[in-house]
């Protein structure tokens, strides 16, 4: 049996990931299915880096195969803001997009880039070995909240292509195009 923690305690996040995998793992574990909860200082400028901290942190501590991801969103008129801080731009999902919100507040459509980026590390315990995997998304914070599926701040995430925010879509659809489903996939395929 093939068992991984996903290190969150997030349950979006956690089931988010769990549907893009459920053929490569047979069992699957969040933080939260743990007792003891191990303290992890996600404290790198660099996803990459507290990606990996995390996964070895938790792979190391229970012995089980981890995949941990760091993600954020850089908007362009914010200067790249809140970027690897996005878990930590308010107390959470509606305060952090009330935040985004004001802090955009006047600025044009045409100048409400931004990007989601997505930093996942794979961790062996037995062999000491990390991997990374990356995906990005382009689109535009939009004006206000739309939808009611996702979280964090898929309802003002705008994707161009498909005239729809991430909260729009279903749980399916959001996988197929998202920075975490893209590097998930890149996964997928360094596992084939």
């Amino acid at each position: 049996m093939r068992s991984v923690i996903i290190a969150t305690a997030n349950i979006g996040k956690f089931v988010e990931i769990r549907a893009l995998l459920e053929n490569v793992f047979d069992k699957f574990y969040s933080l939260r299915d743990f007792d003891e909860q191990v303290s992890i200082d996600e404290d790198s400028e660099l996803y990459a880096e507290n990606a990996m901290k995390k996964a070895r942190k938790i792979g190391d501590r229970f012995g089980i195969h981890t995949m941990a991801d760091d993600s954020g969103l850089e908007v362009k008129a914010l200067g790249g803001r809140p970027g690897v801080r996005s878990s930590r731009y308010g107390e959470n999902d509606d305060e952090r997009v009330t935040r985004l919100l004001g802090e955009l507040k006047g600025v044009p459509w045409e100048q409400r880039e931004a990007v989601f980026k997505a930093y996942l590390a794979f961790y062996l315990p037995e062999k000491d070995r990390c991997y990374v995997f990356y995906g990005e998304l382009r689109g535009i914070i939009g004006l206000e909240r739309h939808g009611q599926g996702g979280f964090g701040f898929d309802p003002v995430f705008y994707v161009p292509e498909l005239d729809k925010y991430l909260a729009e879509l279903d749980m399916e659809g959001k996988n197929r195009l998202s920075h975490r489903g893209k590097a998930i996939r890149a996964f997928r395929t360094f596992q084939a």
